[in-house]
């Protein structure tokens, strides 16, 4: 199979509660990449599921050892990054990988693998209800949340190089279209 379904978003936009729902749809078809970063783990979350929780000599010793099938440095000073051991563990499984990445790892992602990567850009409806999905979250202090708001602006400016986008707005029917998405590009 081999395949990619990469679903990139800018924070905030619900691509976190697409991905699991997917996950938990399609267990059989699909299996998630868990990423790598050297940012620190928040509350609640778990080495190895949420992410891969790497310092940065140990990030960039698996860089220069080619371990890393993409990686980018996100926000100033954190490192983010796609495994490739990830990616064989799922495929090996006989699914197809599914990704939760930044729009530079996506648009990455999506050049090498080409016809094999179905890329889905997740926005919200407007960046007003972004910054309120955001604030919602009490997970960030406000320079932090600034600049994932600058950030989010930047990252809407490429979803037309994506394969589709799709509109967060009621979640139901989002989470319906990605299914129906999912499964055409699988049945190819």
């Amino acid at each position: 199979m081999n395949k990619l379904i990469i679903f990139s978003a800018p924070s905030g936009s619900g691509k976190t509660t697409v991905v699991k729902h997917l996950l938990q749809s399609m267990p059989d078809l699909l299996g998630f990449s868990v990423s790598a970063t050297t940012r620190k783990p928040r509350l609640g979350e778990a080495d190895g599921r949420e992410y891969h929780f790497l310092s940065i000599e140990d990030f960039e010793k698996r860089i220069v050892n080619n371990e890393f099938l993409e990686h980018e440095e996100v926000y100033a000073g954190l490192l983010y990054g796609t495994l490739w051991s990830e990616v064989h563990k799922i495929w090996d499984a006989g699914k197809a990988v599914v990704f939760d990445v930044d729009v530079q790892g996506g648009l990455s992602l999506k050049r090498r693998f080409k016809e094999n990567a179905l890329a889905i850009f997740l926005r919200p409806p407007n960046v007003d209800v972004l910054m309120e999905r955001l604030r919602n979250r009490n997970s960030e202090v406000e320079h932090h949340l600034q600049e994932r708001i600058a950030k989010a602006n930047f990252e809407l400016s490429f979803e037309q190089q994506y394969d589709t986008v799709v509109v967060n707005d009621i979640l139901a029917d989002t989470l319906k279209h990605c299914e129906n998405l999912v499964h055409t590009f699988l049945r190819k």
